[in-house]
């Protein structure tokens, strides 16, 4: 019984192998970026108004509201 592995595309051709790894990298950044520009950006900056708030009253007392 061999124990080697039978030969495999990675193996075969190195050089395609890393081509079409590549090539498939290309396309997925190219998917995560158009998705990320092509969505609805929100128009509200209720965030940055309560992390702005946040950041000034750090350090003071808690308030009771």
């Amino acid at each position: 019984m061999s124990l080697t592995m039978p030969s495999s595309f990675h193996n075969a051709d190195r050089r395609t192998y890393r081509k079409i790894m590549l090539l498939g990298l290309l396309f997925c950044g190219a998917f995560v970026a158009i998705s990320f520009f092509a969505r609805e950006q929100p128009q509200n900056n209720y965030v940055l108004q309560k992390a702005d708030k946040l950041i000034r009253s750090a350090g003071s007392p808690p308030s009771l509201n």
